[in-house]
């Protein structure tokens, strides 16, 4: 049996199922924790073709993905959202609790 480091494995199982991918990246939103969202996505990219095409499917180049995903990356809105379209996914937004959508009006008072 070949060892695999951890990287490889999670991309296998990422690229194996996409709705878990979904699953695992919705979990890191719904804590916050931006470096654990940019591992994920490092991982992901390496499951969804590696680096040089997921920046030729989001329209970035591989420098500017690098960088939007390194430890120290800061990624802005529009290269999250091509990214993640790059990998058949997109950012969703869903309210905390239930209860009754807020009126233009009241969501202005807010």
């Amino acid at each position: 049996m070949k060892d695999r480091n951890h990287d490889e494995a999670m991309a296998e199982i990422l690229r194996e199922d996409p709705t878990l991918a979904a699953e695992i990246l919705n979990g890191i939103l719904e804590d916050g924790d931006q470096a654990e969202l940019l591992i994920t996505l490092r991982q992901m990219t390496k499951a969804f073709g590696g680096v040089a095409q997921v920046a030729h499917e989001s329209h970035l180049n591989t420098t500017q993905l690098y960088r939007t995903l390194s430890p120290k990356g800061n990624p802005r809105f529009s290269s999250l959202a091509a990214v993640l379209k790059a990998m058949g996914l997109r950012l969703a937004v869903h309210p905390v609790k239930q209860g009754r959508p807020l009126s233009r009006k009241r969501a202005a008072q807010a």
